[in-house]
């Protein structure tokens, strides 16, 4: 009769074994997550910690950074400013198109009304739409550049032969790059904020006869939008070259590790952009509410 009972018994207390087995596998992996999130939030912390020092050590020396090539700054500039330059203009240029043309057709169906078309449409440019888009738009190719240029000298050694020369890798490679991106992010806002207010300028004049003196009405436009556009736009450049340097630091293994880098910078580059939006938006709102 033991013996019955045992057999009996055992199903169900194996069963009982496997499910707390399954639940603290379970919470181990998610310990697991949890730990690896907060060690790589920690380590892009200072990833920016040491950027920012970089800078402040590179203007106390008149070299400008220690083993840094000369003229580094400059072909930076050019690399994520002018090979952007009409990526930026095509792709704002169209949205600017398209939104536009919605916005006059959803009118014609309601009101008729195109008087408000600019006016408004400006105030989401320089307020929101020009600054975020084109850092979505940077995310996507410089962000991906930055990455898969650390991830490779990563992956073959080439960042720990920089450390035995006596050189700091943050100031060698993303020191230069982050300068360069938060001035190239600002300007090509700028012109990328203007093609779109151009480009939808036209729509609404060809296809819905709007008068163009009417939509390029700036009378609305106000300095707390012109200082939004700014903040956003030097968040978004600072944060771009920050989150892809990370993760080409962290490239691991050979050219899967920089295959993973580059998508990871993509994915995280574009994310930051969108969390630095809402959160400049939401403090924006909370200083001037309904007036911006």
């Amino acid at each position: 009769m033991t013996f019955l009972r045992t057999r009996i018994a055992s199903p169900g207390s194996a069963g009982a074994r496997s499910n707390a087995n399954a639940l603290r596998r379970s919470i181990e992996h998610l310990g697991t997550v949890v730990v690896d999130a907060a060690r790589a939030a920690v380590e892009l912390w200072m990833v920016y910690v040491s950027t920012i020092a970089g800078i402040l050590r590179g203007f106390s020396r008149r070299s400008g950074g220690r083993g840094r090539p000369k003229g580094e700054l400059v072909r930076q500039l050019h690399s994520i400013g002018n090979k952007s330059l009409v990526f930026i203009v095509v792709t704002l240029g169209f949205i600017g198109m398209v939104m536009t043309y919605e916005a006059c057709m959803q009118l014609s169906r309601i009101t008729g009304d195109y008087s408000q078309v600019g006016t408004q449409y400006i105030r989401l440019i320089v307020s929101d739409f020009g600054p975020t888009l084109t850092a979505l738009m940077l995310a996507t190719r410089v962000g991906a550049g930055i990455a898969a240029e650390i991830g490779s000298m990563k992956v073959t050694e080439q960042i720990d032969a920089l450390r035995m020369s006596g050189v700091l890798p943050i100031d060698y490679l993303i020191v230069p790059r982050f300068m360069a991106s938060v001035i190239m992010t600002l300007m090509l806002s700028v012109l990328g904020g203007a093609v779109m207010y151009a480009a939808g300028g036209l729509t609404a004049q060809y296809s819905f006869g709007v008068n163009p003196s009417l939509f390029f009405d700036l009378q609305l436009l106000q300095w707390r939008h012109l200082l939004l556009f700014v903040a956003k736009a030097l968040a978004y450049g600072a944060a771009i070259p920050i989150v892809a340097g990370f993760c080409g630091l962290r490239a691991r293994g050979s050219s899967e590790g920089v295959g993973w880098a580059t998508t990871a910078a993509v994915i995280g580059s574009s994310f930051a952009v969108i969390v630095l939006d809402f959160i400049l938006s939401a403090v924006a709102l909370f200083l001037w509410g309904g007036d911006l």
